[in-house]
């Protein structure tokens, strides 16, 4: 607890985000629909300007990443090369042939590169699969949200008013089902199978979304998102588990830039025609469900590290 409270700084940036972010999201749509097709509840253009805006959004959340892999130090740098040292000194001091030795101990270069990446999906197949489940839920959930608004509006004639109570809706589900439900489920049934339940009732309301017939509708396909906000923590926590401590930003980077790929090309991967755009968005996540399925975790047991850059490795 005393680690996590150290934490504050970064938990509160985090809530001011999404804070701002959801006071603007309600009546954005109303917003474009004006600028761009006033007195109509149909717009083609302003679907495709928010997916525009979305795939710019999402390359520049994956230049980001790149960046820090690239320029910001890394920070158990220092501590390793210390330990190499005295690795070194130990070595020397034991084995008569020093220079055959000291071959076998090195340290190896700091700028990551993509084969750092490929490595680090070969090094598990449990990793690969989460890799895989990250892109479709990450694809179907950003295709859900690229038309979910417009084809409300289309088809209900909802308004601001009543997409701040689908987000509240949303909003409370998702802060009970982490703080209270999977603290609870996750012990018991295992982080797999509360991915694969996350992922089930993720496809179910967003397909429900799709074939809404009636304005009720998406607010019972709202109250599902109570499980369905499982999937994001569920492989962030499987994908870590498969990596050694100071794999953990390379492992966490790699899910969010194949995320952040997934933003980048949903827009362009779906059709503005909002239902069957949605629906296409629900079988996304589907494949992600069938892939969860056959997550099999098992946790590494060898301290080798799948890097080639700032650790030290024994062939």
């Amino acid at each position: 607890m005393e680690k996590i409270s150290g934490l504050g700084h970064l938990f509160m940036t985090v809530f001011l985000y999404n804070f701002s972010l959801f006071m603007v999201i309600p009546a954005i749509t109303d917003v474009t629909m004006s600028a761009l097709c006033p007195g109509e509840d149909e717009c083609s253009l302003a679907i495709y300007l928010t997916g525009i805006q979305q795939a710019v959004s999402a390359s520049v959340a994956a230049i980001a990443t790149v960046y820090m892999r690239v320029l910001l130090p890394e920070s158990m740098a220092d501590e390793i090369r210390r330990n190499t040292k005295e690795e070194e000194v130990s070595i020397s001091l034991l084995d008569e042939d020093r220079n055959s030795r000291k071959n076998q101990v090195r340290v190896f270069k700091t700028m990551p590169s993509f084969d750092d990446t490929v490595s680090l999906l070969r090094s598990s197949s449990t990793f690969s699969q989460a890799a895989i489940v990250a892109f479709f839920t990450s694809l179907g959930d950003v295709g859900l949200h690229a038309a979910l608004l417009y084809y409300l509006k289309a088809k209900f004639h909802f308004s601001k008013d009543q997409f701040a109570d689908l987000m509240v809706i949303n909003g409370i589900s998702g802060t009970i089902s982490q703080m209270v439900l999977m603290p609870i489920l996750a012990p018991a049934i295992g982080e797999e199978k509360l991915l694969s339940m996350g992922l089930l009732f993720n496809c179910t309301h967003i397909l429900l979304y799709s074939i809404a017939w009636a304005p009720w509708v998406p607010y019972a396909s709202a109250m599902i998102s109570l499980l369905a906000v499982f999937a994001h923590p569920c492989i962030r926590s499987i994908a870590s588990k498969q990596v050694g401590p100071g794999e953990q930003g390379k492992a966490q980077g790699c899910i969010s830039g194949l995320s952040s790929f997934a933003n980048a090309v949903s827009p362009f991967a779906f059709t503005p025609l909002t239902g069957f755009s949605i629906a296409c968005a629900g079988f996304a996540v589907m494949i992600a469900f069938v892939q969860s399925i056959m997550i099999r975790a098992v946790h590494p047991t060898s301290s080798f590290k799948v890097s080639n850059y700032s650790c030290v490795a024994e062939p």
